[in-house]
C-alpha cells in the first residue's frame, strides 16, 4: 500500500466512502492561508468557518476537474444516518490552479459537529469534459460513489481528509 494511501485506509475513508485508487493528481487543502490539511490531523471548528483554498496539480489546465468536501460522520460518528452529508462542491477546476478557478456548485457549508469526532474528506476526480457534471439534489444522504458513477467520473484522483469535533469553552483557551 502506498505512503499516500495509508492513512485514507487506516482512516475507513478507504472503504466507507470510496472505492481503494491510485493517487495521480498532487492536491493541498489550506485554511486560513497556513491550516494544510493533513490526513488525521484535528482541526478546530473556528479554524475552517471559511471556505479553504484548494489547489489542483495535474500539469494540462484543458483537463477539468470537480472537487467534493464530504462528512461521512453525519449526524453522528455512531450512527452516521445521513451518511454522507455534502459540504462543498466545485467543478470545472482546470489542472494547475486552485478550486477559486471553478465554477462553486454546491457553496461551501462550514462544518459544525455537535457530537463525537467527524472526519471531512476532500476528493478529487478527474472529468470527462467541461460542464458534464450535474450537482446531487441534496445535502443529506450523499453518495460519493453514486455521484461518481451516474458523471462518469470513475476513481478518486486526490484525496486528503481531517477530523473535527465541538470546541468546548476549555478547549477555546
Amino acid at each position: 500500500m502506498s505512503k499516500l494511501m495509508e492513512p485514507l485506509t487506516v482512516g475507513r475513508v478507504v472503504g466507507e466512502v470510496v472505492d481503494s485508487f491510485t493517487p495521480s493528481v498532487r492536491m493541498n487543502v489550506i485554511y486560513n492561508s497556513s491550516k494544510k490539511v493533513a490526513n488525521g490531523h484535528e482541526l478546530m471548528p473556528s479554524v475552517i468557518i471559511s471556505k479553504p483554498r484548494a489547489e489542483i496539480g495535474g500539469d494540462d489546465m484543458r483537463i477539468a476537474y470537480t472537487l467534493i468536501m464530504t462528512d461521512p460522520d453525519a449526524p453522528t460518528p455512531s450512527d452516521p444516518n445521513l451518511r454522507e452529508h455534502l459540504h462543498w462542491m466545485v467543478t470545472d477546476i482546470p489542472g494547475t490552479t486552485d478550486a477559486s478557478f471553478g465554477k462553486e456548485t454546491v457553496a461551501y457549508e462550514s462544518p459544525k459537529p455537535a457530537v463525537g469526532i467527524h472526519r471531512y474528506v476532500f476528493l478529487l476526480f478527474k472529468q470527462r469534459g467541461r460542464q458534464t457534471v450535474r450537482p446531487p439534489a441534496t445535502r443529506d444522504h450523499f453518495n460519493t460513489r453514486k455521484f461518481s458513477e451516474e458523471n462518469g467520473l470513475g476513481l478518486p484522483v486526490a484525496a486528503v481528509y481531517f477530523n473535527a469535533q465541538r470546541e468546548t469553552a476549555a478547549r477555546r483557551r
